[in-house]
């Protein structure tokens, strides 16, 4: 099984693969490497939907310059917690972008979400995440006002009348109520629609349609997360088969 980064000719083989919408396994087989590295290397550069083979050669290039760039100049990897690997901690970090990007958000706006994401404090100022991203700090406010308005973070004031960024699990539950709000509004102007385009029109059929629809699927948003909100806030278990915690007592 070959290894090493991908080359050319098989970022080349992923984009058509995908155009033929075979599964992650199958492109992986063709090209004799491990099903991981089909799926980082798609959902680090946009997703199934938007993968460019020649874009996303591109992109790896740029990480390989900066990271011989660091090299030379003596810069050393931020040390990580909890004895993390910093290589892999990065590359899980690119992968969520793409997987983020994927979702809808534009690039700098995964990067920080996914860098908030990733902090053990959930939360970072404006500086680090400047820091973090070797970004400007106008980028990182133009991305937060756009997280904030979709209330996936909050912003709190920090010390030195700095602010910090902050997303927690109770962001979450919002930003889902927030979704079907969004639904909610959706169904009542597709209902506008049908008084004026006509009831027994087929275009106010349509909208009528979309409008019980996005009903549906609004009430069911809001049932879901109020049942799963306890969720947000209760330590995971361990996993099945992992070697963490007690199992079941012996009857």
């Amino acid at each position: 099984m070959p290894g090493g980064r991908l080359t050319r000719q098989e970022r080349q083989q992923i984009a058509l693969g995908l155009a033929d919408a075979l599964p992650y396994a199958e492109i992986a087989r063709r090209l004799d490497r491990p099903t991981s590295t089909v799926t980082r290397e798609v959902m680090r550069n946009g997703g199934p939907t938007a993968y460019r083979s020649d874009l996303a050669h591109r992109a790896t290039e740029r990480r390989a310059h900066r990271r011989r760039q660091a090299s030379a100049q003596g810069v050393a990897a931020a040390p990580q917690p909890h004895g993390r690997d910093a290589a892999a901690v990065a590359d899980y970090e690119e992968t969520l972008t793409g997987v983020l990007m994927a979702s809808g958000l534009p690039r700098m706006t995964a990067r920080v979400l996914a860098s908030l994401f990733i902090a053990d404090a959930g939360s970072l100022t404006a500086s680090q995440l400047a820091q973090h991203l070797q970004v400007s700090p106008a980028s990182v406010s133009k991305a937060v006002s756009f997280l904030e308005g979709q209330s996936l973070v909050r912003r709190e004031r920090a010390e030195g009348r700095r602010d910090r960024y902050v997303v927690d699990d109770e962001l979450f539950y919002q930003a889902t109520l927030a979704g079907a709000r969004g639904n909610a509004q959706l169904a009542e102007t597709a209902r506008q629609g049908v008084s004026v385009l006509g009831r027994d029109t087929p275009a106010a059929v349509r909208l009528e349609n979309i409008a019980r629809f996005m009903d549906f699927i609004s009430e069911s948003i809001d049932r879901a997360a109020e049942q799963a909100r306890e969720i947000l806030h209760t330590k995971p278990g361990p996993t099945p088969g992992g070697d963490t915690g007690a199992g079941p007592a012996p009857s």
